[in-house]
């Protein structure tokens, strides 16, 4: 009987603590169909009475959503393929070839991981305007064209394919690239899918790096461009504009968490 008040009374908690965490989304969502009365109506209604698409059909037709939105696909684009192709061969030449200091090019490559990104911002941001690539695509994409956590998982993952498979291919004939493409990248496509979903997300959600970068809005991304929204005096256009730029990494997150959770332990166990 204690287990099982145990049980109840631990589920009790996570589910408040989910309401918790989802109730400014739910806020922004009833605010984004409201007016401008009932919204700043005393004291403060959280109903929908007469919901209305007008702030959506503001936001997208007087807010430069879609440019915000452009510009975030192109640097998506620009990242996400450079990342995840040069993290496999990465990971590929770590796993399977043997050169000199490779224990040690590696074990550099890991302390880069713990370095924070603000401690070379400002030294990377002098090189761009050196480039002059300030307000440019390369300018807002270059930070991210490589990702040593990215290789970092798909090395673990395979070490963890049997090298009785590369053994195999090599009696059939079959040579390192094309071992690489055409099993060790399929075999390890649980990894590859859960890495894309968390690069993109996290490409999509880049704030600071971007916020550096450009001048003119023309060239801002869609958390740059959010952040100018709000200074807009209809609060309900600036949710409507948050929960349109809210929708894409939600989606992905939802539908790409079974992915998530395969890749992140993929490289588990090793064989």
């Amino acid at each position: 009987m204690k287990k099982k008040t145990k049980i109840a009374a631990s589920e009790l908690i996570k589910i408040a603590l989910a309401f918790i965490m989802i109730f400014p989304v739910i806020i922004a969502v009833v605010v984004s169909f409201q007016t401008m009365d009932e919204i700043y109506r005393l004291p403060y209604q959280l109903t929908l009475e007469n919901p209305s698409w007008d702030n959506y059909i503001y936001a997208f037709e007087n807010m430069n959503l879609f440019v915000y939105l452009k510009n975030t696909l192109v640097q998506i684009l620009m990242r996400v393929p450079c990342q995840i192709i040069t993290s496999l061969l990465a990971a590929y030449a770590f796993s399977y070839f043997e050169f000199p200091f490779k224990n040690t090019l590696f074990a550099i490559m890991i302390a880069a991981m713990m370095i924070p990104g603000e401690a070379v911002t400002i030294t990377v941001f002098k090189m761009v305007v050196k480039w002059q690539l300030v307000d440019t695509y390369w300018g807002l994409s270059i930070t991210g064209l490589v990702s040593v956590g990215a290789a970092f998982m798909f090395r673990q993952a395979m070490l963890s394919v049997p090298r009785s498979l590369w053994e195999a291919a090599r009696m059939d004939g079959c040579g390192r690239m094309q071992y690489f493409a055409r099993i060790l990248v399929p075999v390890c496509k649980s990894i590859i899918v859960s890495q894309t979903i968390l690069s993109l997300i996290g490409t999509y959600n880049d704030y600071m790096w971007p916020l550096l970068v450009t001048t003119r809005d023309a060239m801002r991304t869609v958390q740059t461009g959010i952040v100018y929204l709000t200074g807009v005096a209809n609060t309900g256009y600036t949710m409507a504009a948050v929960l349109i730029v809210l929708m894409l990494p939600l989606l992905l997150f939802v539908f790409g968490l079974d992915y998530i959770m395969e890749g992140v332990t993929a490289g588990a166990v090793k064989s």
